[in-house]
C-alpha cells in the first residue's frame, strides 16, 4: 500500500506511538484502545498457547463459580459479576491508560475488586470486561482474547492464594493493613507484567528492541502497584460505611466478617 494513502496518523508514528501495531502492516484501524497485548506480537501457530491457557483460566473461573453458588447463591454471584464486569469495562475506557513498550499501562485495580467482591465475581468481571470491551471498541483484538484473559486471570488466582497466607483468618478485608495490600497489588501487577513478558519474548525472541520495549513497559507498570494500595485502602475505608449491607449478598462476606 502506498504511503501516501494512509491516514496522518500512520505517517507520523512518534506522534502516536500506540498505532504502531495498527499501522505497521499499511491498515488504519479506527480504534486504538488496545487491550494488554498489541496484534502482531504473537502470530500464527504460537497464538495455540494463549487458546490453550485461555481454556485453563476459563475452566477455572467456571470451577470457582460453581463454589461460589453453592456457597453465597447465584444471585449473589449474578450481581457481583455484573457490578465487577461493569467496573472492568469502565478501567479499560474511562480511566487513563498509556502505550508504553509492548502493551498498554492500565489502572485495572484487581486487588480492589478481589477484596470488594470476592474472587469468583472478579474473575468473571475481567473475562467478561474484557470481551464487551474487545466486541465494542477493539474487534481487531479478539484474536489476541485467549492471551489477554490468561495475563489477567492467572495472576488473580496467584493473589488469592497469597491472601489466603498473609490476611489472618481472624480479621475482615476491611481492616487489612497497607502492607497485607501492598502485597496483593504486587503479586497481581507483578504478574501481570510478567505475563506480558512472556507473551513478547514468546512471540518476537530476545531481540534488543524487544528486550528494551518489554523492560520499558514493566518499569511503567510497576508504578502502579505506588497507587494501588493507596486505592485499596481508601476504598476499604469507605466500605466500613456500608456495613448494613453485608448481607445483601452484593459484597464478599469477608469484607466485613472474619473467615
Amino acid at each position: 500500500m502506498n504511503g501516501s494513502n494512509l491516514p496522518e496518523q500512520c505517517l507520523n508514528l512518534n506522534a502516536v506511538p500506540f498505532l504502531r501495531g495498527d499501522c505497521a502492516d499499511g491498515r488504519h484501524k479506527e480504534s486504538v484502545n488496545n487491550m494488554h497485548i498489541e496484534p502482531g506480537i504473537v502470530e500464527g501457530g504460537k497464538m495455540a498457547l494463549g487458546y490453550a491457557t485461555a481454556a485453563g483460566s476459563l475452566t477455572l473461573t467456571a470451577k470457582m463459580a460453581l463454589d461460589s453458588v453453592k456457597k453465597d447463591g447465584a444471585i449473589s454471584l449474578i450481581g457481583r459479576s455484573l457490578i465487577t464486569t461493569a467496573l472492568v469495562f469502565s478501567f479499560f475506557e474511562v480511566l487513563p491508560h498509556h502505550a508504553i513498550g509492548v502493551s498498554e499501562v492500565h489502572l485495572i485495580l484487581g486487588s480492589t475488586l478481589f477484596l470488594l467482591f470476592g474472587l469468583a465475581p472478579t474473575a468473571i468481571g475481567l473475562a467478561l470486561g474484557l470481551l464487551i470491551q474487545g466486541i465494542f471498541f477493539a474487534p481487531f483484538d479478539l484474536p489476541q482474547y485467549g492471551i489477554n484473559v490468561t495475563t489477567l486471570l492467572v495472576p488473580l488466582f496467584a493473589m488469592s492464594m497469597l491472601a489466603k497466607r498473609i490476611i489472618p483468618q481472624n480479621v475482615a478485608y476491611k481492616d487489612i493493613k497497607y502492607r497485607q495490600a501492598l502485597a496483593l497489588s504486587t503479586a497481581y501487577q507483578g504478574g501481570i507484567v510478567s505475563w506480558v513478558a512472556f507473551w513478547a519474548l514468546y512471540g518476537q525472541g530476545f531481540g534488543a528492541e524487544n528486550l528494551a520495549s518489554v523492560a520499558s513497559f514493566g518499569a511503567a507498570y510497576m508504578t502502579v502497584i505506588l497507587l494501588e494500595p493507596l486505592i485499596d485502602l481508601a476504598v476499604l475505608a469507605g466500605a466500613k460505611t456500608l456495613h448494613r449491607f453485608k448481607d445483601s449478598g452484593l459484597f464478599e462476606k469477608r469484607l466485613h466478617t472474619a473467615a
